[in-house]
């Protein structure tokens, strides 16, 4: 277990460790080059974070507490519950769209730490079910399953973004706004994929 991050070395070391994970992955990842960003030597990040994977796990937290303080102002999403499901995820897309580092950082994790992507599941989750208890998302839809869907589909865009503009011209061909149209599409894709008839 890490010590508590309540000092600027600590932080800068969780800071230098997410951007070292997110670029290079758990394997790659070069403790020397954590402690070198972040200014310590090498005994202090092990003093604080006892392991790379301890170094890891806290880089994940990090970004997900990043996440889950955008997604809070969700809680002053309005209307019916696919409305919020819009709302929530157009937040949850623009939030990953300015932190490529959380896209990279879980795009390398090789193995699951925890369940950093619980809680916007668990969001999209509810939402899915109260339009299912109102008769507004179909009843085939298992809430779970598509809350995942939604965020591959965001994560993947996302991390291959580059691949996909080289490989359809079309798409490519007005690439500064190519992210906004994939933004809307996504999320019209995921909200009108589970309305009811």
């Amino acid at each position: 277990m890490a010590r508590k991050l309540n000092n600027d070395r600590a932080i800068r070391i969780a800071a230098a460790a997410k951007q070292e994970f997110a670029k290079r992955g758990f394997a790659g990842a070069r403790v020397e080059r954590i402690a070198r960003t972040a200014g310590v030597n090498k005994q202090l990040l092990f003093y604080y974070f006892h392991s790379k994977r301890g170094l890891f796990q806290a880089a994940v937290r990090r970004a997900m507490s990043e996440l889950e303080t955008a997604l809070g102002s969700s809680a002053q999403l309005s209307g019916r519950p696919l409305d919020r499901l819009r709302q929530l995820l157009t937040t949850l897309y623009e939030f990953l769209e300015q932190h490529p580092d959380l896209v990279g950082l879980l795009a390398h994790a090789e193995r699951p730490d925890g369940t950093p992507l619980a809680p916007p599941i668990r969001r999209i989750v509810v939402l899915l079910a109260e339009g299912q208890g109102l008769g507004l998302v179909r009843d085939d839809v298992d809430p779970h399953v598509a809350a995942a869907q939604a965020l591959i589909l965001m994560l993947g865009y996302l991390r291959l973004e580059p691949i996909i503009a080289a490989s359809a011209p079309p798409l490519g061909a007005d690439e500064p706004a190519l992210r906004e149209r994939w933004r809307r599409a996504a999320v019209d894709l995921v909200v009108n994929g589970v309305r009811a008839g």
